[in-house]
């Protein structure tokens, strides 16, 4: 087994930055803070578009289909009602009444274990023990933070919890079954990844409402169809192959 080593740099990175974001928060009025959600929204929205471009080819159907049965699942299992009491009960816990804590931490949690390189990362360092990519990330998220946290507040911070849960899971599931990941289902996962963070750009530029909670049961689906999409693949090319 494989312990997630660098998910833990990762929590530190964000816990400082988060630290420094909540110290500059007193420094921000309303104008600031609303023109730093755009900002982010903007950054976040190009992020996302590129994650998604990364969907490979063929896999329209599998995608569209994940997308679809995730949202399902994910509404049926009431994952949005999950988050909020997880929330609920470490506001409870430090004593906070931040209105905006359960949203801060819903976001940070989606912004920073969606993407690519929280997939890409995880897998490398729990198929190869490669820990590189995931340092960058933590880099990156450090600085993200400090963003969150001057606008959001002190739920950013709190977000480490289910990253550790995510990111750490993911690594130490990858270490157990490496001949599941491939390039092709790495790229599908990040493709859903990238839709999830596109939905995150949406709602910090106020354009509409998503349940992007409920939406997060795809990255598990896609993972499946994904996986077994490609098996049929590859029996169907040495099938024509013999038959030929």
């Amino acid at each position: 087994m494989i312990w997630p080593k660098a998910t833990f740099i990762n929590m530190l990175t964000v816990t400082i930055g988060s630290l420094i974001g909540l110290w500059l928060k007193q420094f921000f009025s309303s104008d600031i803070q609303s023109i730093v959600f755009q900002a982010v929204g903007l950054g976040t929205l190009l992020i996302g578009i590129k994650m998604a471009l990364k969907l490979p080819e063929g896999y329209l159907l599998v995608f569209m289909f994940s997308l679809i049965i995730g949202a399902i699942l994910g509404q049926w299992l009431r994952v949005d009602l999950i988050f909020n009491d997880f929330s609920d009960s470490i506001k409870i816990m430090i004593g906070n009444n931040d209105t905006q804590f359960s949203e801060g931490l819903i976001t940070a949690f989606l912004l920073f274990c969606v993407g690519s390189m929280t997939i890409v990362g995880a897998l490398e360092e729990g198929i190869q023990n490669k820990k590189e990519l995931l340092y960058v990330k933590s880099l990156l998220d450090g600085f993200s933070s400090i963003a969150l946290a001057s606008t959001y507040g002190v739920g950013v911070l709190f977000s480490i919890i289910p990253m550790l849960i995510f990111q750490g899971g993911l690594t130490m599931l990858a270490s157990r079954l490496k001949n599941i990941f491939s390039h092709k289902v790495q790229d599908s996962l990040s493709a859903i990844g990238g839709m999830l963070i596109i939905g995150i750009s949406i709602l910090l530029l106020k354009l509409g409402e998503i349940s992007l909670e409920n939406l997060l049961p795809s990255l598990v689906i896609i993972s499946i169809m994904s996986y077994y999409y490609e098996k049929f693949q590859l029996k169907k090319g040495i099938d024509k192959n013999i038959i030929s």
